[in-house]
């Protein structure tokens, strides 16, 4: 990750080299019956390719309202909301969903960046009363996906209704996140003993399934997650947090807002990401890999987000986009010659540029 440069106001000039992130987390592709327990019927999955930032003391949601693309000081406890944490050049570091736990601020990240994001966060709290800790160890991330809402209901007292609509019981919290595929989805975040203690009376009534599944669920939902391969590639609005609620244009500065508020309202949001599909296996449709048009195949035109593999075979993709390519000819991976891309309707519609 490129350090923080050295006229940024009230921080360091130069970063210390920040540790290794561990590898992206990958799993076999799921079985046809993974997919079909989520369509027909009721599914959990334990989330291992997510970790949690906890941030806690009296500045931890101000301190954070100052980093992040959206307003932490005034998120309130039956809510969670999409955010960003932007380079000074405005390009995407990281991605997270964040809501309160008591005190306590969580951050949802992906689990190959976590150690990166964290220390260089850390590094830029300075005097204020804040701390990040690595929650991962100590919490169960699992995720719900289609007719879940009855067992839920065995753990929690209350199902939110509303997307990012939060409850808390004493198992943790219950986040409604977007729908994918037509079917519910939740988030169980809680602590790992208690949590892990209740699945097997949960998996009396659902069926577990890997959690590749959910990473097909969130391209589905049209969410993208900002994993190792792509850190740095992406203003927010090219994955489209500004359309899923993960920037918030009224607040005070962060790094890279000036860039991100130019992009908005100068009419200069000329890349957007997409929903595809594209034969082929998983191992050939890594995040990063380049995208080609047919009507220009000499520079590419985009970048694969985040893959998962299909029920219906080959590889669900969010890809970011020129949005030229969108407007005729073919869009292929890897190479003008490449496996060609299906472009797929998004689950929400993108503002029309001028």
């Amino acid at each position: 990750m490129t350090a923080p440069l050295a006229s940024t106001p009230g921080t360091p000039a130069t970063a210390p080299a920040a540790p290794a992130s561990p590898a992206p987390v990958s799993f076999p592709r799921p079985a046809a019956a993974d997919f079909d327990a989520v369509l027909t019927g009721g599914a959990f999955m334990p989330l291992t390719q997510f970790g949690v930032i906890d941030a806690t003391g009296d500045d931890a949601a101000t301190f954070l309202h100052g980093q992040l693309t959206n307003d932490t000081q005034h998120l309130d406890a039956a809510n969670a909301r999409l955010s960003g944490y932007c380079s000074p050049k405005g390009r995407l570091l990281a991605s997270f969903l964040t809501w309160r736990c008591g005190d306590t601020v969580r951050l949802l990240i992906s689990r190959d960046i976590q150690a990166a994001v964290q220390k260089r966060l850390s590094m830029f709290v300075l005097r204020a009363k804040a701390k990040l800790t690595d929650a991962t160890a100590e919490l169960a991330v699992i995720g719900f996906a289609g007719d879940v809402r009855p067992a839920l209901s065995r753990v929690f007292d209350a199902i939110p209704d509303g997307v990012h609509v939060k409850v808390d019981g004493p198992l943790g919290s219950l986040i409604h996140v977007p729908d994918a595929a037509g079917r519910l989805r939740y988030l169980w975040i809680g602590p790992k003993a208690e949590v892990e203690a209740r699945l097997p009376a949960l998996e009396e009534k659902l069926t577990r399934v890997s959690p590749a599944v959910w990473d097909w669920l969130d391209i589905r939902a049209g969410e993208p997650r900002i994993t190792q391969p792509v850190v740095e590639q992406f203003v927010p609005q090219m994955v489209n947090f500004d359309v899923l609620g993960g920037v918030n244009f009224r607040k005070g500065c962060y790094p890279g807002q000036e860039v991100v508020a130019r992009s908005q309202y100068r009419g200069t949001i000329k890349r957007r990401t997409s929903l595809a599909n594209v034969a082929g296996e998983l191992a050939a449709v890594a995040p990063g890999a380049e995208l080609f048009h047919s009507g220009d195949p000499g520079q590419p035109c985009g970048m694969v987000v985040n893959a998962a593999s299909a029920p219906e075979g080959g590889v669900d993709v969010l890809v970011e986009l020129k949005l030229t390519a969108l407007e005729g000819g073919s869009v292929h991976l890897g190479a003008a010659d490449g496996p060609a891309l299906r472009i797929l309707p998004l689950p929400y519609s993108l503002p029309v540029e001028v």
